[in-house]
């Protein structure tokens, strides 16, 4: 990654202190209350070279825009598909699979992430 900058170390101040998987538009209006004259442009830049360094995670969201994840170890998400609310969900994955698909196909895993797309338990209350 290139050098540092404030704006960046802002940005992943703002990622690292939620847990709320923020969107660039929130991320945005939270390091514009640090530094008011911020571009948009320059927190979606920043945010993609988080990610691509490894800071951070880029969650992929069917339908919507791009989330971001402040933890950038290994741990799998609950991605609710009608509220849109994203879990962490690092307790009950497996991940010993990575090691017996390494062993069987010879591929060096560097990163890796599961996604359970459903219904929040919130959300099924209201489809009763």
């Amino acid at each position: 990654m290139s050098r540092k900058s404030i704006q960046r170390d802002a940005i992943l101040r703002v990622i690292k202190n939620t847990d709320s998987h923020p969107g660039a538009d929130w991320v945005y209006a939270e390091v514009r209350k640090e530094i008011p004259n911020i571009s948009l442009g320059t927190v979606y830049r920043n945010l993609r070279l988080l990610a691509q360094a490894g800071e951070i995670k880029e969650l992929d969201i069917p339908g919507g825009a791009n989330r971001f994840d402040g933890i950038n170890t290994n741990h799998h998400h609950l991605v609710c598909e009608k509220c849109g609310r994203i879990f962490d969900l690092d307790k009950f994955a497996d991940i010993s699979i990575e090691a017996e698909i390494q062993k069987k196909t010879g591929f060096q895993i560097r990163r890796q992430y599961l996604k359970f797309v459903g219904l929040c338990t919130e959300c099924q209350k209201h489809e009763e």
